[in-house]
């Protein structure tokens, strides 16, 4: 499960780490606390150029009409034809620096933020359809899994290219990767509510 996400580097060191050639969405603010129908840096292939545009979190199918999905599970991926055909033809990566999560502890529910141990950029498999994605989910490490037993599948940078080509096998690619050294901590349950949306959210619990 992944259900909220930050995103705070600056969109000069995006475009520079990244080398994106084309940045759609020429307005850009930090957002801490992005939550499942806001709109989010999504990077994208397009005729081999590396392109940034705003797409909306969670995809809503013609059958389920209002409900949005914001997370596919990596297992059931092909065995639904609508993820399987956008896997095929349409791949994306969400761009971040990280993720939220909650640990349940008896009737409580703790926030915990997850990111890079060395604090790069971090870019989430997805999907997307209509201006709208949806971000592929795995079963946790063992590390992670005492916080949740999910987490969003991160593409390594070395393999943006790989994934995002069409003609290559995606399931390969993603079922090759090796997740990434995390890290995460307890932090304040400000964060619980969007309307919190600045740096000291993600500060430490005491």
């Amino acid at each position: 499960m992944c259900g909220r996400i930050a995103f705070f580097k600056s969109k000069k060191k995006v475009i520079n780490e990244l080398q994106i050639d084309k940045w759609d969405e020429y307005q850009y603010s930090s957002d801490y606390n992005i939550v499942p129908s806001n709109k989010l840096y999504v990077l994208t292939s397009k005729k081999s150029l590396r392109v940034v545009n705003s797409m909306t979190w969670g995809i809503i199918p013609k059958r389920l009409k209002k409900k949005r999905l914001i997370n596919a599970r990596i297992e059931t991926l092909q065995q639904k034809s609508s993820f399987r055909n956008l896997l095929k033809t349409n791949r994306c990566l969400i761009v971040c620096d990280g993720y939220y999560e909650w640990k349940r502890e008896d009737k409580n529910k703790v926030p915990y933020y997850f990111s890079k141990e060395d604090d790069e950029i971090m870019f989430f498999a997805a999907i997307h359809q209509n201006n709208q994605f949806c971000i592929i989910t795995k079963e946790a490490t063992e590390k992670v899994s005492s916080i949740h037993h999910r987490e969003p599948l991160i593409v390594n940078q070395s393999q943006i290219n790989n994934y995002l080509n069409i003609k290559k096998d995606a399931m390969e690619i993603l079922n090759s990767i090796k997740p990434p050294n995390l890290k995460f901590y307890e932090i304040s349950k400000d964060v619980n509510n969007p309307v919190n949306n600045d740096p000291a959210i993600i500060k430490p619990v005491n």
